[in-house]
């Protein structure tokens, strides 16, 4: 039916997701305020995340300035080459520019409805859990829509206002990349923002002084809801648009360079259909009668799948999409599915793995950390399994496409790769959704103890917490799972590149000494950049503890709740150390793939991204998992096993959280947006290097 209709079809979905967002946003607004002291924290807490937001769109604003004039001098071709157009690279540059506002819009959407939806569903507890529930995770779902409503609109117009097909496979290219650029900036300055607070809170509050977790007495407190905002609904939110919108261009530049309208079609009307299917389930969500919050949120999950292979099935048969991608679209699906029960399985507190975590606590806190490592390693295999299991099913379903000429049947089946990658996202507005509904219960949680609302009411928020980690461990390694076949589909994507370039790829091989020697670089990376993630939160905790150990000592009457903590200082130092870490771990991802490239060529380039690709989704899946299991191992004692609170187990397991915070909320969700953006800037840097590197001055 053509681009035009399919595309007016995803402009008309974005703007329904839109009109929930807003629906759910005045909704929230509509509930009870909370008492005065409430209020006042949660205002606190609002002008803390708005000032991080600004400082750090601040910093990276100068980033993509000097990133653009890089897009506008090099894409799609250098402007002193010959036939280069200078307008085409003014249009990618737009593109790119385009790709940093629209994730940054979502995140401060998000922003601002989570910092009221806090406040909102802390006060609603006073009436029980389902209203609670329902604040909780509307406020999330304008996040979700907000998200991905975002990532279909700027897709979306640009296949309907570009329709030279080189011209929009770099714009689309250089769209994925503007938003990876920002999500990887955003998901390191709020996870280091947001762990260093945390951890520095727990070491004095909890451990030091025995207090609780949200006491208004621990100057670090406010910081630590803060960081819940920067960290997973902003940072995390520009992690999932960054995944959302590199799937679909992955498969979409793999279409177009197939020179078929017809997948590109499909490509847009499956995204489509994804935004559409959570858009109905978010809709519709409700906590059942038994109360269960998680099991909400994993209905709510399946019932959106269900809803969106039907969709698609009938999408295929009406419009004529050849049931292979279906398959391959389907079976992306089903494995994100098995990541998400994974992931429960080995970070869900009612599950033998973090309770066997929690019961090695009372043995001390070794035990907690040796025992948390073991499961962390563990839990990577079914997902790694998951992906190379679909990979394979989704390449081998649609390599019969190419007629049996094997340089076709790998382009077709590499898209069926990428099929697979846009099944896994297909209801990441769900995903979303369930991931911005943790950090505002969490931060529910602390706003019904500070604002003094009893214990029942911090039961219920309790409850809703420990759903939220779950669901926050599940969506990570989900995020994770889906840059896996996204990258691959780069990878492809990469190689399609090179060969039109005119590079030889045949030579392709580990044996080939340039590609060993990427291959080795790139296992390094996400190491590297996960040490210098963690030891900037390491360095801003240690500069905390400093500062409340100060007010402690300094402020009369403050242990004993006469004197008033001055909560703006942890903040300050929260946001000045995370802008002074961010920059240099991301700026080490992307200049290390240019420098092998220079070096090296397209082939020690591609022997990169495979290092880079293989190490980091390990690494990303042992970290977010293990880290999750020690915080809810924490939790399990909290709810009064094996000493409960106080204990030794306790303080072991508080320990075990602590060295977790940084692995599940900082270094582990960002490889995998590392990883994305060096796949892109592979993508994009792929034809600059085939024309010149130091290899190719000797290799002829």
């Amino acid at each position: 039916m053509g681009i035009l209709f399919f595309g007016i079809a995803g402009v008309t979905i974005s703007a329904i997701a839109f009109a929930v967002a807003a629906y759910f946003n005045h909704w929230i607004k509509r509930l009870p305020k909370g008492t005065p002291q409430m209020e006042s924290i949660g205002l606190m807490i609002k002008r803390g995340a708005r000032t991080f937001l600004k400082r750090e769109y601040k910093a990276l604003t100068w980033f993509a300035a000097i990133a653009s004039v890089f897009v506008c001098l090099f894409m799609p071709k250098p402007f002193w080459v010959d036939g280069a157009n200078i307008i085409n690279n003014l249009i990618v540059t737009i593109s790119y520019i385009a790709g940093t506002v629209f994730s940054a819009f979502a995140g401060i959407v998000g922003i601002e409805v989570a910092t009221i939806a806090n406040v909102k569903t802390a006060i609603s507890a006073k009436d029980g859990i389902s209203k609670s529930f329902m604040a909780g995770f509307r406020g999330g779902a304008v996040m979700g829509m907000t998200v991905v409503g975002s990532a279909l609109l700027g897709c979306s117009l640009l296949l309907i206002l570009i329709r030279d097909s080189a011209l929009v496979q770099s714009a689309i290219l250089c769209f994925s990349f503007g938003a990876s650029t920002l999500a990887l900036f955003a998901k390191a300055g709020g996870g280091i923002y947001t762990k260093a607070a945390d951890i520095a809170a727990d070491i004095v509050g909890k451990v030091e002084l025995g207090l609780e977790e949200d006491d208004p007495r621990n100057p670090a407190v406010i910081a630590d809801n803060v960081g819940d905002n920067v960290g997973d609904v902003a940072g995390m939110g520009a992690d999932l648009f960054d995944s959302n919108v590199a799937a679909f261009a992955a498969a979409t530049v793999m279409a177009i360079g197939l020179n078929n309208i017809k997948m590109v079609e499909m490509v847009l009307c499956y995204t489509g259909l994804g935004l559409f299917a959570s858009t109905i389930g978010v809709f519709f969500a409700r906590i059942g009668k038994n109360k269960n919050p998680s099991r909400a949120l994993n209905i709510n999950s399946y019932i959106t799948m269900a809803l969106y292979a039907i969709l698609t099935a009938l999408a295929s048969y009406f419009f004529g999409f050849d049931f292979r991608f279906f398959g391959a679209t389907f079976v992306g699906l089903l494995v994100g599915v098995v990541v998400g029960l994974a992931t429960d399985y080995f970070t869900n507190d009612a599950k033998k793995p973090v309770q066997e975590v929690a019961r090695a606590s009372q043995g001390g806190p070794a035990f907690t950390i040796l025992t948390g490592l073991t499961y962390g390693f563990k839990s990577t295999v079914p997902s790694l399994i998951g992906i190379g299991v679909s990979s394979a099913v989704a390449y081998f379903l649609c390599a019969p496409l190419g007629g049996g000429d094997p340089a076709l049947s790998a382009q077709y089946a590499v898209f069926g790769i990428a099929m697979a990658a846009i099944g896994m996202l297909s209801i990441v507005g769900m995903i979303v959704s369930n991931d911005a509904f943790g950090p505002i219960v969490d931060n529910a949680r602390g706003l019904a103890e500070m604002g003094g609302l009893g214990k029942e009411v911090v039961k219920v928020t309790d409850e809703l917490d420990s759903a939220g980690n779950t669901v926050k461990a599940i969506t990570k390694g989900f995020a994770i799972s889906a840059s896996g076949l996204t990258v691959i589909a780069l990878l492809a994507a990469f190689l399609e590149v090179a060969r039109n370039a005119g590079i030889d790829i045949s030579g392709f091989d580990v044996m080939n000494p340039l590609v060993f020697f990427g291959m080795m670089v790139g296992l390094g990376i996400p190491v590297l950049f996960s040490a210098m993630l963690i030891m900037g939160v390491d360095k801003n905790a240690q500069h905390m503890v400093h500062e409340i150990h100060r007010q402690f000592n300094e402020i009369p009457g403050l242990k004993e709740g006469k004197g008033t903590p001055e909560y703006d200082k942890c903040i300050d130092i929260s946001t000045k150390g995370a802008l002074r870490e961010l920059i240099p771990a991301g700026l080490m991802a992307i200049v290390s793939t240019l420098i092998v490239g220079f070096i090296g060529g397209v082939m020690a380039l591609g022997g990169f991204l495979v290092g880079n690709i293989v190490s980091g989704l390990l690494f990303a899946m042992f970290m977010s998992n293990s880290g999750g299991a020690w915080d809810n191992a924490k939790k399990y004692i909290e709810a009064g096993n094996f000493g409960g609170k106080g204990s030794f187990a306790h303080k072991s397991a508080v320990i075990g959280d602590m060295v977790g915070d940084p692995f599940k909320d900082t270094a582990g969700p960002s490889i995998n947006t590392q990883i994305t953006v060096v796949s892109l800037v592979a993508n994009l840097t792929a034809a600059l290097f085939a024309a010149f590197s130091l290899a190719g001055l000797f290799i002829k």
